[in-house]
């Protein structure tokens, strides 16, 4: 077996090369949108940052290699920098607490919708095969102590003073580009990867506190006590569809046909509390405004579903997409993902219609006031091919692939599109079951999605941009209530009312929480009736 011998400050120095020169082009790029080269202070700026970052891993790496852990270290940076680049480079994502949080959650089909034979490949060649040849590349042995000292303690030096030049020189610079800027430290590899997972480690450190009680007082209003029939709400939690593709909202393309004939109310000003579902799903819940939203707080107290279980409601969710995010553990709940049902599940994902299996039956069983919650896969990249079935297919041609990148940006339009149609149809399919139990139940629906999509636009592909940062698309999602006549009547709600506020006034995820307590009778004092969309259309009894 062929056996390479370098010496050990030659492959130390080329492992800080290779990761400073060749996995930090999304840094680069960045840095050369951001500073002009029309003069030669701005060149020596750029010119003084592949020589910083070299430094920077050189010092770290020969640090670490006085305790013989330059190896791993090394292979550790090489790994994490060349997977970061490549999702950097294809998808435009930034590489923070968020995006961690994002990776925990996923579950292992999102993941394999992600594998792909260009990833697969590059990774291959700019991560494991560089870090298996830092493993096997041999040390020429020195011939005393101080020939293998000396050496690392003189580069150790060099690059310590280069370091200390380029701040000398250039520290108000960078000072200032880095400000302006916050965002581009978090192209910076590895350490974007590094600081992101130490974040989202103190961040979670917190998960296991006591739990928190909220809404202790909430019972039923004597409006919704009275009467003979109970009540039943749906609420749909839609996955990554973007108001923008609504034809409800005055989308050129008919991608709503069904909810246009369903006389539903439609808010085509909402936007949502995060842009990953992570984050939005937990403060939708949560009682806390966007701008307040604390997440370790939201971690371990209750939330909308407990204070309408306590008000004696039964409540169930359903789960299609990977989990609740803990907004439903202390409720009944059921992942139907898992129950693969032929024809309806494919390799670990199922069409959102699984979600309706067995719940006509169970409302049929139903004997109090109900919450059902819907949670749906909806329109989760980047396979959007495979959120509806064949028969959805109205837009072509469609991007039937994972590397949404190589697809025009028609073919991936087409396929959203197609994928919105299949929301429209599984929306319209719950309003028709509501329908079918009026004879018992007053009922009433909401549909809200947790976040919206980037679509190539500027370069920027699915969504979980950090919310400062992240364009409209990603943030600005369809938001629709449908309420039987019944329900109208019962509650005094005027329709037209509605239908004005909705169109005129901008709303956002921060009315879920009191409008689904007044929508379901639940009083207590977490009831906010500035926040309560419902609010402004009582009529006076």
């Amino acid at each position: 077996m062929l056996t390479i011998k370098r010496p050990r400050l030659g492959v130390i120095l080329a492992c800080a090369a290779y990761i400073a020169l060749l996995l930090n082009i999304p840094f680069y790029r960045q840095v050369l949108a951001l500073v002009p080269l029309n003069s030669l202070h701005n060149g020596l700026i750029v010119a003084s940052m592949p020589v910083a970052l070299f430094s920077i891993i050189s010092v770290l790496l020969l640090l670490a290699s006085f305790v013989w852990l330059e190896r791993p270290l090394a292979v550790l940076f090489i790994l994490l920098a060349a997977a970061a680049q490549y999702f950097i480079l294809t998808y435009g994502v930034i590489i923070d607490r968020s995006m961690i949080t994002n990776i925990v959650d996923t579950t292992p089909a999102e993941s394999f919708a992600l594998m792909s034979p260009r990833l697969v490949i590059t990774l291959l060649l700019s991560g494991v095969a560089m870090a298996l040849l830092v493993c096997w590349v041999k040390y020429k042995p020195a011939a005393s102590l101080a020939k293998a000292v000396v050496p690392r303690l003189a580069a150790l030096a060099v690059t310590l003073l280069a370091i200390l030049l380029i701040a000398f020189f250039f520290y108000k610079d960078y000072a200032s580009l880095f400000r302006n800027d916050t965002q581009l430290v978090k192209a910076i590899n590895p350490s974007n990867s590094i600081v992101a997972v130490w974040s989202w480690y103190r961040h979670h450190q917190m998960d296991n506190l006591p739990l928190v009680r909220l809404g202790e007082d909430a019972h039923l209003s004597p409006q919704a006590q009275a009467g003979e029939k109970k009540n039943l709400t749906i609420l749909i939690v839609g996955e990554t569809s973007r108001a923008d593709n609504f034809s409800l909202g005055g989308y050129g393309r008919v991608t709503n046909p069904r909810l246009a004939q369903d006389a539903v109310i439609y808010f085509p000003h909402t936007t949502s509390c995060g842009t990953a579902t992570a984050i939005s799903v937990p403060c939708m819940f949560s009682g806390m405004p966007r701008k307040a939203y604390n997440e370790q707080l939201a971690s371990h107290r209750e939330g909308l579903l407990d204070i309408l279980q306590r008000a004696g409601l039964s409540v169930l969710w359903n789960e299609n997409d990977g989990g609740c995010k803990g907004v439903c553990n202390r409720v009944p709940h059921q992942n139907v993902t898992q129950l693969n049902l032929p024809g309806q599940c494919i390799d670990g994902e199922c069409y959102d219609e699984v979600l309706f299996h067995g719940l006509d039956d169970y409302i049929r069983n139903l004997k109090q006031n109900g919450v059902i919650v819907i949670h749906t896969i909806g329109s989760h990249g980047p396979t959007y091919y495979n959120r509806y079935p064949p028969q959805f297919r109205t837009f072509t041609p469609t991007c039937d692939t994972n590397e949404i990148q190589t697809c025009t940006r028609q073919q991936l339009i087409n396929t959203y599109d197609n994928s919105v149609l299949y929301v429209d149809y599984v929306v319209d399919k719950a309003i028709a079951l509501l329908k079918a139990h009026q004879d018992r139940f007053t009922t009433s629906l909401v549909y809200l999605s947790d976040h919206g999509e980037s679509l190539g636009e500027d370069g920027v592909y699915l969504h979980g941009l950090p919310y400062h940062i992240a364009p409209e698309a990603q943030k600005h999602v369809p938001m629709l209530i449908w309420l039987s006549q019944d329900y109208q009547t019962r509650y005094a709600i005027d329709e037209a009312c509605m239908q004005t506020r909705a169109a005129r006034d901008a709303y956002s995820q921060d009315n879920l929480f009191s409008t689904m307590l007044a929508l379901t009778g639940v009083q207590t004092r977490e009831y906010h009736a500035a926040d309560d969309v419902l609010a402004p259309c009582r009529r006076a009894s």
